[in-house]
Formats: C-alpha cells, sequence, structure tokens
C-alpha cells in the first residue's frame, strides 16, 4: 500500500475536488496507535498491529456522507480519487496510522477467547470540530485476528451498514457514523460468491468491552498492567471528567452502565434489534456498533429474532435489555483487576452493576411517556405503554406505523369515532383497542393535553421512515446491477426519519408479503 496524493481514477459520484487534496498531516493524533506502541515497547504486549489493507482492485465510489464530511470540517467533493483509493484500503493519506486492534469476548454468551478486527482496519484519529474520530474501515482485507477469514466484506451487507449508521445517526440514537461506501468487482464467496466492499466506519473511538476482556483474562501481571494503561488512556480522553476518581475503574463501571441502559431503552423504544450483541460488539462509550445482522420490527413480536444464526434466541427483542446486563456483568469481571480487594469482595463492582436494574426501566419508561406524548409522570404509564404494546403483539400490529399513526389520536372524540379511525384500523380486536384507547384518552385529558401541540411532539419522536428489510433488500439488488441510485435515495431519506417527505409514502407503508421471507445471518 503507497502513500498516495492523487491518482486518476474515476469517480462518479461527486466532482473531484482540487487535486491533492488530503487532511493535514498535522490533523493526525492517532492516540491509540502511540498507546499501542508505548504497551508494546514497554510491556511487551501489542495492543493490535500496525499493517496495510489488502490492494482491492478497481473500486468505485456507492455513497458518501457529505453531512458527516462536512461536520469534520472537510472541503465539498472531499470525495476525490485519493480519497476513493485511501477508503478502499489501497492507500494512505499522510499521517495516518494503520492498525488492526486485537481483543477477545464473549459470544453468544461463551468465552471465544481472543478475537480482534479480523475483517476492520483503524487507519488512524483525526482531529476534526467534532472533536476526535477514528476512521476505522471494513471490509479492507485478512489481518493477523481474520480466523483464517478472508478479511472482506460483501456488497450486501455493507449497504446495510453503511444506510443503518446514518439511519440511527438520524433517530438521535448513538451509534459509529459511516462515512463512505466504496465497491469493487473483486468476487468473494459467501454462501454465494458476491463482490467486495467496504464502508468507511466514524466514530470517537472503536474500544469495546472485549479490548478490556482480552488483557484481564490472560492473568499475566503484564497484561494487567496493558489493561491498567487502556483504562487510563479511555478515562483520559473519553471520561475526563472522572479523572481523580479513587476507583477509577469502578467510576468507568458506573459510567458504562447509565450509557449502555440509556441505549437499550433507545433501541427498544424504536424497534431496534441488534442481533449479535456480543460483548466484543458492545462500545464502552455507549455507542450502537457492528451493524451485522440487525433489523427493525415489522409486525411487532416482542420474540422478534432478527439473526437467522440465533437459533436460541438469545438476541430477540425483548431479551436485549437483559443481555445488555449480561455484558456489563463481564466488562466488571474484566475490571475486577482493578478494583483493589474485589479477589475477595465483588461487592462494589455488584452495587455498580445493580445500578442498571433502576436505569434502565427509569429510561424506557421515559421513552414510552415520550412516545406516547406525556409530559407529566404518572405511576400508571408504564402499565399503560406495556398494555399498548400487549395489545400491538396479540394483533401483530406495524410497530413503527402504530406508533406514528397514534401521533394523530383525537382525546377529545372517543375512541370509535370516524376521527380515530386512522389508528383504530390497524387492530382486528376493535373492543380490546376501544377499551385501551379509553384509558390514555383519560390521561391525555387529565393533563390537559392540546392535541395539535402533542402530535407535534410526538412526530419528533415517532419515526416515519426506518430502515426497513425490504427497502434495504431493494437497493442491495439494484446495486447488485451496478445502479447504486437507490443506496444514495434512501441515505438521503433516512437522514430525517420524522419528517413526511412528498413522493415517499411507500417508504412508510406496510412491508410486502415477500419480506417475510428475507433471511440475515453473521455469514457476511
Amino acid at each position: 500500500m503507497s502513500t498516495l496524493h492523487h491518482m486518476s481514477v474515476s469517480s462518479p459520484l461527486a466532482p473531484p475536488a482540487a487535486p491533492g487534496w488530503c487532511p493535514p498531516d498535522d490533523a493526525w493524533l492517532n492516540r491509540f496507535a502511540r498507546l499501542h506502541q508505548d504497551a508494546h515497547a514497554r510491556l511487551n504486549v501489542p495492543l493490535g498491529t500496525p499493517q496495510e489493507g489488502d490492494p482491492l482492485p478497481s473500486p468505485r465510489w456507492v455513497a458518501t456522507c457529505e453531512a458527516l464530511a462536512r461536520d469534520m470540517g472537510w472541503p465539498a467533493h472531499w470525495a476525490n480519487d485519493t480519497a476513493l483509493q485511501v477508503l478502499s484500503g489501497n492507500a494512505t493519506w499522510p499521517g495516518m496510522a494503520p492498525l488492526s486492534t486485537v481483543y477477545s469476548g464473549h459470544q453468544f454468551g461463551q468465552w471465544a477467547g481472543q478475537l480482534g478486527d479480523g475483517r476492520a482496519l483503524l487507519l488512524g484519529e483525526i482531529d476534526s470540530p467534532i472533536g476526535p474520530q477514528e476512521l476505522q474501515l471494513k471490509g479492507a482485507g485478512a489481518t493477523p485476528y481474520s480466523r483464517r477469514g478472508d478479511g472482506r466484506a460483501v456488497l450486501r451487507s455493507s449497504i446495510r451498514e453503511f444506510l443503518c449508521s446514518e439511519a440511527m445517526h438520524g433517530l438521535g440514537i448513538p451509534t459509529t457514523r459511516a462515512l463512505a461506501l466504496t465497491a469493487s468487482p473483486e468476487p468473494v464467496r459467501r454462501e454465494t460468491m458476491e463482490t467486495a466492499a467496504v464502508v468507511t466506519r466514524v466514530a470517537p473511538s472503536f474500544i469495546r468491552f472485549g479490548h478490556f476482556e482480552h488483557f484481564a483474562h490472560s492473568g499475566q501481571p503484564r497484561h494487567h498492567e496493558a489493561l491498567a494503561a487502556l483504562l487510563d488512556f479511555v478515562l483520559t480522553h473519553h471520561f475526563p471528567h472522572l479523572l481523580g476518581h479513587d476507583q477509577p475503574a469502578l467510576a468507568l463501571l458506573d459510567e458504562v452502565v447509565t450509557r449502555t441502559a440509556d441505549l437499550m431503552a433507545q433501541w427498544q423504544s424504536v424497534g431496534f434489534c441488534h442481533g449479535v450483541m456480543n460483548t466484543d460488539n458492545m462500545s464502552i462509550l455507549g455507542l450502537t456498533i457492528d451493524y451485522g445482522p440487525f433489523g427493525f420490527l415489522d409486525a411487532f413480536d416482542p420474540g422478534h429474532i432478527c439473526n437467522h444464526s440465533d437459533t436460541q434466541g438469545r438476541y430477540s427483542w425483548n431479551n436485549q435489555p437483559q443481555m445488555g446486563y449480561w455484558n456489563l456483568r463481564a466488562l466488571a469481571q474484566a475490571l475486577a483487576p482493578l478494583v483493589p480487594g474485589a479477589d475477595e469482595d465483588v461487592q462494589p463492582l455488584v452495587d455498580v452493576l445493580q445500578r442498571y436494574e433502576a436505569r434502565f426501566p427509569q429510561a424506557m419508561t421515559g421513552r414510552w411517556r415520550a412516545k406516547l406524548g406525556l409530559r407529566a409522570e404518572q405511576p400508571g404509564d408504564g402499565e399503560l405503554a406495556v398494555d399498548w404494546l400487549r395489545l400491538m403483539d396479540a394483533g401483530k400490529v406495524d410497530f413503527t406505523i402504530a406508533f406514528r399513526r397514534l401521533c394523530g389520536f383525537a382525546s377529545q372524540a372517543l375512541p370509535s369515532d370516524p376521527a380515530n379511525a386512522p389508528v383504530r384500523d390497524l387492530f382486528l380486536d376493535r373492543a380490546a383497542f376501544d377499551a385501551w384507547a379509553e384509558r390514555y384518552r383519560q390521561r391525555l385529558i387529565a393533563e390537559a393535553s392540546v392535541d395539535a401541540e402533542r402530535a407535534e411532539r410526538m412526530r419528533d419522536v415517532n419515526p416515519v421512515y426506518v430502515l426497513r428489510n425490504h427497502l434495504a433488500e431493494g437497493a442491495i439488488r439494484q446495486a447488485q446491477r451496478g445502479d447504486f441510485s437507490e443506496v444514495q435515495r434512501l441515505h438521503r431519506l433516512l437522514q430525517t426519519p420524522f419528517v413526511e417527505q412528498a413522493g415517499c409514502e411507500a417508504d412508510a407503508d406496510f412491508p410486502p408479503a415477500w419480506a417475510q421471507s428475507i433471511e440475515v445471518s453473521c455469514s457476511s
């Protein structure tokens, strides 16, 4: 891989930037790479492996996220020929320090041992107006942690990750971002022969629970020194308000418990299913990370399993909050060597973990209250929300459409009034709907809710568009024929998911019957 400034490779997406533009050399901070160098030199404990990407032939742009590029302070039309090569893994900009990182973790509840960036490559960390951001390529080729894999990503899964990263950001949910998606005709075998693609992911950090697990579970003193260095790094650069705490490991755990509880509530509130909540897929910053076999609920089924590989339903929608807690317990175990006396008394760790049991229900009830348009807190709000979910479950009512139509509920009319037909007609059991809706109506009347004002608030938290599987599948099939326009259109649409857009009625409609046959697994 070479360091390039400009190459004559055509870009079908945008006019080229000024020849030779690239981020300034001194903008690259690369703090994690320096941590790796220090740990390797001082302790002989590497945090990863410096390396280059595997060359990807004939790359071309599929899509870029111009909003993210602007936030990072990059110029218009930054996506020039050089950037195409860099973000396909074929070159580097001056100042980058490419590194694949090592971590371990629990997968489907079982200790998997060493894992690592099997098909990811951390290009470096760059300073920006929105703070330091790490750029990582997914699909850049084999690494020492590929475990006999090819290190590639396919176009199908890369489109899904690119779109969902930005869809989640549009929904206001903490997530890694996606700056660019490139494609190549290089063949990649999964269940069938497909073609390669690379997603450029962006986040303040890609450190996972699994990074801490890796250095905790060996039991070697020098690995525990590396664990302490990792803790100090995370606190210094991402949680500086915790510096000086007399129990830094407990302070970090407390912060991550809060962020994870809030993230789980956010996922649940939009019907998002991650599909593979292993500890190596959990962000220490509380971000949604590693979009694989994810999905958004269509017909509401709390036991919905979006990952075809999850035969036991471990990561079903209704299990996600408990799995978040399970993963936090694994993180607590990894931090235990840094808590004085924890080898004899784990109660301080348990006390922090138990805060999840209060934080998640509080965060979840707050989300349901907002989605129902309730301003004041009342003791029965949680029960009202749960009964609404049970009503949807009984009729297998579309999750997103039901909440969106509820925004227009007329509280001054009876539930059976024609004014409430749009939401009422979703339910075959009209009597059951009427009974719940009358309770809801009385709750709104009790707080003197003004329908127009309430509807506006509800539409700000109940999206009209989510990345349903059939929408992604349509974009994928079109892209596999060489037409990326639907990827780009969906990307634009999902950036503003709460605003109804003319001509996009089909994107907000019920999924077609064929969508039920779509299966997503870990294989990509």
